[in-house]
C-alpha cells in the first residue's frame, strides 16, 4: 500500500483542520522526511490520525492505556476506544486517509466521532466509518466492521501488523524486534513483497508430500503382493506347464467324448429308422393278408 494524504480535525492537541499531502510537492518528491516540533505540538497525533482512519484505533491507546478514562459526556471510555482522542471542548472530530491499496486502486477511508447536539459536553455518539474510491467516489463499505474488514483486505495488514511495520509508535520499536521469529518473517514478507516465495515453497512442499505418500502406497502394495525368488519362480513355471498339459489332456478327452456322443446319436437314429421300417413291414403284411381272399 501507499499513503497519499492524512487529514483530521479536533484530534488531541490538533484543534484546527490539518492536511498532510504526501503525493504533492515537496513531500511527493522526497524519499525521506521528518516530522518535528515541540512536545505536545501534535507530531504523534498525525500518526494517530493515520491509524484511526484506517483501523479505528491508534497506537497510544492500544499500547499504553490499560484503564478506562473519564469523558466530559459523563461516561467512561474503555482503553481501546478510539473516540478518546477527541479534543476536549470539541463537539466533533475526524480523521481521513487517502491511500493506494494492494490492488493499485486509490481509496479514501474516514473515521468520525461526534457528541450529542455537537456540544462539548454532549454524550459521545457511535463513531462513523466510511470507505470509497477516489476516482469515481463510489462507496465500498460503511460501518465499523465492514470498513475494517475491507481495509485489512486492501492493505494486507491487520492493525497489529501495521503498527509493527509501517508505523512504529514511540517506544514501540522493540515490539517488532521482540516479536516471535515466525511473526517477524511474516511481517517482513508483507513489507518486502516476497510472500509469493513462501507460497511457492508451501506448494512445492505439499506436492512433495503428496508424491511421497503415493510412493509409500505403491511400496506397501508391492510388499503385499510379494516378489518370487528363483526357486519359487521355477516352481510356478513347473506348475504352469503342468496346468497347460492338463488342459491339453482335457481337450483330447473332450474330443473323444464328443466322438462317442456323435456315434451314440447315430446308433439311436439307426434304431429309430429300423423300428420305423419294421412297423411299416408289419403294416404291409397285414394289408396283404387282408386282401388274400379277394385274390382267390
Amino acid at each position: 500500500m501507499r499513503i497519499l494524504a492524512i487529514r483530521g480535525e479536533n484530534l488531541a492537541s490538533l484543534a484546527a483542520p490539518f492536511a498532510v499531502d504526501l503525493a504533492a510537492e515537496p513531500l511527493g518528491a522526497t524519499g525521506l522526511f521528518a516530522i518535528t516540533g515541540e512536545t505536545g505540538a501534535g507530531k504523534s497525533t498525525i500518526l494517530d490520525a493515520l491509524c484511526l482512519a484506517l483501523y479505528g484505533r491508534y497506537p497510544r491507546v492500544a499500547v499504553s492505556r490499560r484503564e478506562d478514562v473519564p469523558d466530559p459526556g459523563g461516561e467512561a471510555l474503555s482503553a481501546s476506544d478510539g473516540r478518546a482522542i477527541l479534543r476536549r471542548g470539541a463537539g466533533s472530530g475526524y480523521a481521513e486517509v487517502d491511500f493506494i491499496g494492494q490492488d493499485g486502486v486509490a481509496y479514501r477511508v474516514g473515521w468520525e466521532a461526534f457528541r450529542a447536539r455537537n456540544r462539548a459536553t454532549g454524550k459521545l455518539q457511535a463513531e462513523r466509518r466510511r470507505l470509497h474510491r477516489l476516482d469515481d467516489g463510489s462507496a465500498i463499505a460503511a460501518g465499523k466492521t465492514q470498513v475494517l474488514d475491507r481495509v485489512v483486505a486492501l492493505t494486507d495488514l491487520t492493525f497489529d501488523q501495521f503498527r509493527r511495520t509501517v508505523l512504529l509508535a514511540q517506544g514501540e520499536f522493540d515490539a517488532f524486534l521482540l516479536a516471535a521469529e515466525g511473526e517477524r518473517a511474516e511481517l517482513l514478507e508483507k513489507i518486502t513483497g516476497t510472500a509469493i516465495y513462501s507460497e511457492i515453497s508451501k506448494r512445492v512442499h505439499l506436492g512433495y508430500e503428496e508424491h511421497r505418500r503415493a510412493v509409500e502406497a505403491l511400496e506397501l502394495r508391492r510388499g503385499e503382493i510379494g516378489l518370487l525368488d528363483a526357486e519359487g519362480l521355477s516352481s510356478r513355471n513347473t506348475e504352469r506347464e503342468a496346468l497347460r498339459a492338463g488342459v491339453g489332456a482335457w481337450r483330447n478327452e473332450q474330443a473323444a467324448v464328443g466322438r462317442i456322443l456323435e456315434t451314440a446319436r447315430r446308433i439311436e437314429a439307426a434304431r429309430t429308422a429300423l423300428a420305423e421300417a419294421e412297423r411299416r413291414a408289419v403294416s404291409a403284411g397285414e394289408s396283404l393278408d387282408a386282401a388274400g381272399p379277394d385274390r382267390a
